[in-house]
């Protein structure tokens, strides 16, 4: 079958993209980049050491994974790491809260067309084996075309682009050292937060008995902070303190709904809205809404959009006498 390529997954441009990184290669410990995954419809992290492992490199629609969720945890190298646009916002919120050298870090950016979310694939058709598929397709051309033992099908890509897909208005790296490919316009419609909207439309009764629905799914397994590329205080996480005793070990419903309320509050002004925590999450929990909840309010109250921005200063890093939306002054205590 003739491949149907897109700018995202053309020979040349990963052509480029291995080049580029062999040049870096003397001057890095090692580059996180993307490899083929178990099947042909998952891509892995992977870590480029040597020119040897420069062929296991790839760049397409299943290359979810933001892969500066990996960064902080390996402070005290000098990396390279393969960015989307989206991914690049958590790095430039890195730079911003000095939790990453900029020297320390060569960024190899890709203008991005859209990932591919496999929740969304698994609902619209019935894959009796992962293996038996072979992904193939173009976001550009709007289709996904899958080569099934019986033959091929094609999907259409809009009904399974990733949500934030959807709504993304840097396609393109907001900082890299190399880009590679041209960059491209957003395809993304402005994100009006429909989402909040309809959840917001239920009573105060109907919103807690969601919550309460979706809570009492959690399994504590913490997948949601570890996939987080700010949340950077996992050594000291109120989930494992001790002394303070925030919370227990119990699988109350109580004590998931702490975790995640003060987790979205840790995140405030600094979630980039990647959706790592709730691609991670195995019970499938709308976690991102608490986040993206937190991000609307300090964009009415703040103008502020986390990692948009290297010179911008963060909301909850600076103090003003009085803020420009917030007028309190001259209200009774």
């Amino acid at each position: 079958m003739a491949s149907n390529s897109s700018a995202s997954d053309s020979p040349d441009r990963i052509k480029t993209l291995r080049a580029k990184i062999a040049s870096e290669l003397p001057n890095v410990d090692f580059v996180l980049g993307y490899g083929r995954g178990f099947d042909p419809l998952h891509a892995t992290p992977v870590t480029v050491r040597t020119e040897k492992d420069l062929d296991r490199l790839i760049f397409d629609p299943t290359c979810v994974q933001n892969l500066a969720t990996s960064l902080y945890g390996l402070r005290g190298k000098r990396l390279g790491v393969v960015v989307k646009g989206c991914d690049s916002r958590s790095i430039v919120q890195l730079l911003q809260e000095r939790l990453w050298e900029r020297e320390n870090l060569v960024v190899f950016g890709l203008p991005c067309e859209g990932v591919i979310d496999l929740a969304k694939l698994r609902v619209t058709m019935d894959i009796a084996s992962v293996k038996a598929v072979r992904f193939e397709g173009s976001v550009r051309d709007g289709k996904v075309v899958l080569t099934l033992p019986e033959g091929e099908r094609e999907l259409p890509s809009a009904g399974l682009l990733a949500d934030k897909c959807l709504r993304c208005q840097h396609p393109n790296p907001l900082v890299s050292d190399h880009l590679i490919g041209p960059e491209i316009e957003p395809q993304g419609a402005q994100d009006t937060y429909a989402d909040l909207a309809a959840l917001e439309k239920l009573s105060t009764q109907e919103r807690f008995d969601f919550w309460k629905r979706q809570m009492g799914r959690c399994i504590r397994c913490y997948a949601c902070r570890n996939a987080c590329p700010l949340c950077v205080c996992k050594h000291v996480c109120l989930a494992d303190s001790r002394e303070p005793h925030w919370l227990s070990a119990e699988a109350t419903l109580q004590e998931k709904w702490l975790f995640q309320v003060m987790h979205a509050l840790h995140l405030a002004g600094r979630c980039t809205e990647c959706g790592e925590c709730q691609r991670s999450c195995p019970m499938g929990i709308p976690i991102l809404l608490l986040k993206r909840m937190m991000n609307r309010e300090l964009k009415e109250l703040f103008n502020y959009q986390a990692g948009v921005s290297l010179e911008a200063v963060p909301p909850l890093h600076t103090f003003l006498m009085e803020e420009d939306r917030i007028k309190d002054r001259g209200l009774l205590w």
